[in-house]
């Protein structure tokens, strides 16, 4: 094996696996897949523990190395990190390592909730940013740099900028524009891009926030990528963040024993990219063109950027991810929760997320012409079936509530479980998130309004999932105590 040319982790594992090595190690399978059926549907002869020729994730010097090597010329950053705790992972990290115990930070309000977690974790001091929210859809548009500009005047002591570009629903902000401003104050800019692995990869995906000079990057490679769910990609440039600092991190919010398996999928996924993209980007811009020219018929039901409103694009939103297709149901008497369980029950297809105006599907390089062709014609074929509505409200998105005390004191008080309309007024012990997508309704440590419960009780009504809420209703919430001892 040792004279042989060794292309990927992947190709190693598989060659490894024929050999009649004596494993007295872990993991405690032994790669003996006969043992259990379920062992070889899983792929368990590949799965190992760093032994040597195979590399640590943690220090690594050998393959995964150079296969990070590989991928931080791929996205042109100064150096790449894989994470085998997907894209939270990174976050986690990227934040504690750009920030130290009670520094104040600027994250956007519509951050995923692993940012939450992190302000917790770190002790830290947030102030949000609050984008402008869309007429039509309903959706959060893009943080603009002059919103940082003048949180960074207000807050003159941020450490850091966080921000979520593209959103779940593709929406993209300037991060150009917000590194400007930001960096001008030696400030660095942390960008959660879950959703835009993607971009400045393959040609018709612009807009990537490692071109446009962010500090640090977090990549999900599973989600719009041939890659295994939790693989994720941590990206570092600049001299805002300590290089070693995030690398110290990177080991601290992941697991000592990381999956071979998953980490064969980034390299793989790594390698695959770096070979054929842009045949890929081509089929995956064809397929979407193909998708707009089906559904040019649709009166009722639209899609946003695509078809009729290809060229449509908001005040609110900077630019959009043309891989994202987000169909309004505001025209229609059907709630995008109800226009998602018509496409299952009656297509078999199977949405990412619904919300009481619109449903998100995502789209990847993977998807073929005839797959989004099938969905444009079942959603012509329900845009027939359709009751034309007035244009129902969306859902707004509530003001900011007032903040009592941070997070971390807050979920640390004695606190009581309420009923909604018993708990105006008291401070939230807990997250009430909607999920998907992960984006806080109320944070610990803010007074529960009673604009926020009037929004609550109607994205239950709306069938919409809330984490947080309690009961069988799920009508209670988690209050401290006595707020007047905090």
């Amino acid at each position: 094996m040792k004279n042989q040319p060794i292309e990927s982790l992947l190709q190693m594992l598989s060659e490894y696996a024929d050999t009649d090595t004596l494993a007295l190690h872990m993991p405690g399978h032994k790669r003996k897949i006969e043992q259990a059926e379920y062992l070889k549907l899983l792929a368990a002869h590949l799965d190992i523990t760093e032994i040597p020729g195979f590399d640590d994730l943690h220090d690594a010097d050998g393959i995964l190395k150079n296969s990070m090597e590989l991928a931080a010329r791929l996205w042109k950053s100064e150096r790449c990190f894989y994470s085998v705790n997907g894209s939270t992972g990174g976050i986690l990290a990227a934040i504690r390592a750009a920030t130290a115990d009670g520094d104040e930070v600027l994250a956007a309000r519509n951050c995923h909730k692993s940012v939450y977690h992190a302000i917790e974790l770190c002790r830290l001091h947030p102030h949000y940013l609050v984008p402008a929210q869309d007429k039509l859809f309903g959706i959060c548009g893009s943080v603009t740099p002059e919103q940082v500009e003048q949180a960074l005047c207000d807050f003159p002591r941020v450490r850091a900028v966080i921000v979520t570009s593209p959103t779940y629903e593709g929406v993209i902000s300037d991060i150009r524009g917000i590194c400007k401003v930001a960096h001008a104050r030696g400030v660095a800019v942390i960008v959660d891009e879950a959703h835009g692995a993607h971009f400045n990869v393959l040609s018709g995906f612009e807009h990537g926030a490692v071109a446009a000079g962010a500090d640090v990057v977090i990549h999900s490679l599973h989600k719009v990528l041939p890659s295994l769910t939790q693989t994720a990609a941590v990206h570092f440039q600049g001299t805002l963040v300590h290089q070693n600092e995030l690398a110290r991190q990177m080991a601290l919010f992941q697991t000592s024993s990381p999956s071979y398996l998953l980490m064969a999928s980034i390299d793989s996924c790594v390698r695959w990219l770096s070979e054929g993209h842009e045949t890929l980007a081509s089929s995956w811009n064809n397929a979407l063109s193909a998708f707009d020219e089906e559904i040019l018929s649709l009166k009722k039901l639209s899609v946003l950027g695509h078809g009729a409103l290809w060229q449509t694009k908001s005040a609110c939103f900077w630019n959009l991810d043309p891989g994202k297709l987000v169909v309004n149901t505001s025209k229609t008497h059907w709630s995008g929760v109800e226009l998602a369980q018509r496409l299952r029950q009656d297509y078999q297809i199977e949405t990412e997320m619904s919300q009481p105006g619109y449903l998100v599907a995502m789209t990847s390089c993977c998807d073929t012409k005839e797959d989004l062709l099938r969905f444009a014609r079942a959603l012509c074929e329900l845009d027939e079936q359709a009751i034309s509505a007035e244009p129902k409200p969306f859902f707004t998105i509530p003001k900011l509530p007032e903040r009592k005390v941070l997070p971390q004191t807050a979920q640390r008080a004695d606190s009581e479980i309420l009923p909604l309309g018993q708990a105006v007024n008291r401070v939230s012990a807990g997250y009430v998130w909607a999920y998907p997508p992960g984006i806080p309704l109320l944070v610990p440590g803010e007074v529960i309004e009673p604009q926020i419960i009037d929004a609550l009780e109607e994205l239950n009504k709306s069938g919409v999932h809330l984490c947080g809420l309690q009961g069988e209703e799920n009508n209670l919430i988690q209050a401290v105590e006595n707020a007047q001892a905090l």
